[in-house]
């Protein structure tokens, strides 16, 4: 497994180690999970939720579009 050094604030590492033992689990874990919860993915990991995503949906490519534009136009306030 790859290394890491990080710079933290001393209130932030001690917040860290705390919760750590608190909960029985690695300080390296608790980075990792807040990492994932954040969205961090690989761009394969990206492309293989988007390709099952995909395989799910009930909506052709030109449905899609349909959506996503008047979606965007929405947001927008066109």
């Amino acid at each position: 497994m790859p290394r890491l050094t990080i710079s933290l604030s001393e209130e932030t590492h001690a917040a860290l180690k705390e919760t750590a033992a608190r909960q029985g689990r690695s300080i390296a874990t608790l980075i990792e999970e807040s990492l994932q919860f954040r969205g961090l993915k690989s761009t394969a990991r990206a492309k293989e939720l988007i390709k099952r995503a995909r395989q799910q949906s009930s909506l052709d490519a030109d449905k899609a579009m349909e959506i996503a534009l008047a979606e965007t136009r929405a947001s927008r306030g066109n």
